[in-house]
């Protein structure tokens, strides 16, 4: 079974269906209803802060840790709090096999909203804690993925807006941004396909961290 944190829109939402279609039994939890209707889809309407009245649920595989909240008051609570919740009562267990969980470009570069920023950098040293106690015992795998811009309508802000898309453009040098299902087929990758590959974070930002060339020189492109 794979539990899914904030499975009600966006990542969460397409990394749901991405398991229901391959045929695996998923559990969301949110603080907002379900917005799938499956058979082999289970719904906790929940605040990841709540650590006491987290649900009981059993036989769980796979975790992504995904629910996430972006320039408020609770980045800290929700990215980071939030994730150790639900990291601590469901991964800890016989069944485990792979932990994933969705920190971001901005942990390595610290270039957005301080709070948030703070708590997925947080975020990048718990998933070591986490992959060292789950090698010990369980011998299952915990990695974490940073993603920079992703196709969603949380950022409709820049998206929308020529100017500052033009400008993301120029220092991403793929020059785009990546889709929801991407997202669901490497969270796939990382967690089922994946066996040996554990605290590790995987930088997915279509090169704007390390490919943005700085040396100038004539005729040099």
């Amino acid at each position: 079974m794979v539990l899914i944190t904030g499975s009600s829109s966006g990542i969460g939402l397409a990394v749901s269906k991405y398991f229901l279609d391959k045929g695996y039994e998923v559990t969301g939890l949110d603080i907002k209803e379900a917005s799938i209707q499956h058979k082999n889809y289970h719904h906790y309407v929940i605040d990841v802060r709540d650590k006491e009245h987290l649900p009981e649920i059993e036989d769980v595989e796979i975790i992504f840790s995904n629910a996430g909240v972006q320039n408020g008051q609770d980045d800290i609570a929700v990215n980071l709090i939030g994730s150790m919740n639900i990291i601590e009562k469901y991964a800890f267990q016989n069944k485990i096999k792979s932990v994933l969980i969705n920190a971001s470009a901005s942990a390595h570069t610290g270039f957005e909203f301080a709070a948030y920023s703070a708590s997925k950098g947080g975020l990048l040293s718990y998933m070591k804690n986490v992959a060292w106690r789950l090698a010990k015992k369980y011998k299952a795998t915990c990695n974490s993925i940073s993603l920079g811009g992703v196709i969603t309508s949380l950022n409709d802000d820049v998206m929308k807006d020529e100017n500052l898309w033009n400008d993301i453009m120029k220092v991403t040098p793929l020059k785009k941004w990546m889709d929801v299902d991407e997202v669901a087929a490497w969270v796939y990758f990382l967690t089922v396909i994946n066996k040996s590959c554990s605290g590790q974070d995987i930088l997915i930002d279509n090169g704007e961290k390390d490919l943005n060339c700085t040396f100038v020189w004539p005729d040099f492109e």
